[in-house]
């Protein structure tokens, strides 16, 4: 055989039809479809909906209350009551937001990787949440306290993409939180 005429393709038949013709095999073998198999679009999907719980801890971190507006639906509902904040639309939340943290001088939502179900076009995700903030206790002085929770929230497919329909914070806990303080 020239090297010139060589073709892979070919190469890799030749050596499938002599190890069938060395093993008397003259069918093709039977290969199970993988039924757990995920599609392209869900790859897509997924990856998307941990973009936007991104986007929304940096909207928190970096205070940015037009951006975190845009990662929600219109209707959205956000509770955070366990943390100290309350259940409401989008704009109130900004609102209680931009004022409860008023006294962080840093705050750093850390998420876990989420678990994601789809069902019935929605997108129920679950995802762990730790944050370190620095509070401003005046006269020069910082506090370091930290929270933890989880997120429930469901997302939804909407003409500008994936968007935020409820978010819930539950199982919330805090560690070196000055005595007194709320947000």
């Amino acid at each position: 055989m020239q090297l010139q005429n060589y073709k892979p393709v070919r190469a890799g038949l030749f050596i499938l039809m002599l190890c069938r013709l060395m093993t008397g095999c003259t069918s093709a073998p039977k290969i199970k479809p993988d039924l757990n198999m995920i599609t392209q679009q869900e790859i897509s999907d997924r990856t998307k909906i941990q973009d936007l719980l991104t986007r929304y801890c940096f909207a928190v971190d970096d205070r940015d209350w037009d951006a975190y507006r845009k990662i929600f639906t219109t209707d959205a509902i956000i509770d955070d009551t366990e943390a100290g904040g309350f259940r409401s639309g989008v704009e109130e939340h900004a609102t209680f937001m931009k004022k409860a943290l008023g006294k962080i001088l840093i705050s750093n939502h850390e998420i876990s990787p989420s678990l994601i179900e789809f069902k019935n076009g929605e997108a129920i995700v679950r995802t762990r949440c730790s944050c370190p903030m620095v509070l401003d206790m005046g006269n020069g002085k910082r506090h370091v306290f930290y929270q933890g929770l989880w997120y429930r929230t469901i997302a939804v497919r909407t003409p500008e993409g994936w968007r935020i329909k409820e978010h819930v914070e539950h199982d919330y806990w805090k560690d070196n939180m000055p005595e007194g303080f709320k947000f």
